[in-house]
């Protein structure tokens, strides 16, 4: 009865009922967000190189913020606009805003400018603006370079830029001290190939996890000063600024469900080859 009584238990490993990995991976996603646990979050050399990078451009400079990522990846690269412009408005930087992407690129950053501007008593037209969106982004990266106007003679909203207080003083990227990339595809080798290249304009960029090997060589090359990399790469820096939020949130999430998948993976095997032994023993 015994050996009968364990062979039930081992095979009750390897089949555990799905409804069961499905409430505890349900609980491992939600309980985090209201509950976060603040699992430590090592820092990387890219994201620590790149918060510093921000910390060291003098207050009240000039950012360009390219908002260059689809609604599909917001999970990822929202957070990474969010922590950018919170440091950057603490700063009392002044931040040009724009997007490469045209579905839902510009929206995106006057929700997010408006938004995070706000936390920080910011006015549009004055600390921040939002340029929008126009097509063929070799063109317009490489035109800002000589006019900003002649490539956005008015912004999302339809104001001239000669009427905007900002933008009188941004002409080209001279007057900018750094771009703040957030990109979720190709935009990001762009910024680098054509602006950083030809313009010298420093700058970093916040990417996907699965972009980030492609562009950790730019930062060895010393074409990025630094690097957010997906998720884990956002919520290090949001620690570095001392404002742990969305990013480091779902790092608790996922933590705790890769966990679970590996505690799954284990009981699985153990009852395999405990059932196993058992039958060649028996047998």
């Amino acid at each position: 009865m015994a050996n009968q009584g364990n062979k039930g238990f081992f095979t009750r490993l390897q089949n555990v009922d799905r409804r069961v990995l499905f409430v505890l991976i349900f609980a491992s996603v939600i309980v985090p967000l209201f509950f976060p646990l603040k699992l430590p979050v090592p820092v990387t050399p890219e994201t620590r190189e790149f918060f510093e990078a921000v910390e060291a451009i003098p207050d009240s400079s000039i950012v360009m913020l390219p908002f260059d990522f689809w609604p599909s990846t917001l999970a990822e690269t929202e957070p990474m606009a969010v922590v950018g412009l919170r440091h950057l408005f603490r700063k009392n930087c002044y931040v040009v805003g724009l997007s490469n992407v045209g579905m839902g690129g510009p929206s995106i950053a006057d929700r997010l400018l408006d938004s995070i501007g706000g936390e920080f008593g910011k006015t549009y037209g004055i600390d921040y603006v939002n340029l929008g969106y126009k097509a063929n982004y070799q063109a317009v990266m490489l035109g800002m370079g000589e006019r900003i106007e002649d490539i956005f003679p008015t912004d999302h909203r339809g104001t001239p830029l000669s009427e905007i207080p900002l933008m009188r003083r941004v002409p080209n990227y001279d007057s900018v001290s750094f771009i703040f990339v957030v990109s979720d595809n190709v935009a990001v080798d762009y910024w680098v190939g054509l602006v950083n290249s030809r313009f010298g304009v420093p700058m970093g960029a916040g990417v996907t996890a699965v972009m980030a090997p492609k562009s950790l060589s730019f930062v060895q090359a010393n074409q990025l000063v630094g690097l957010m990399g997906g998720m884990k790469g956002c919520a290090e820096y949001e620690n570095l600024l001392g404002y742990p939020a969305r990013a480091t949130r779902g790092m608790d999430s996922q933590s705790i469900i890769h966990l679970l998948i590996v505690l799954f993976i284990v009981m699985g095997n153990v009852g395999y080859f405990a059932a196993k032994r058992k039958a060649k023993v028996e047998g």
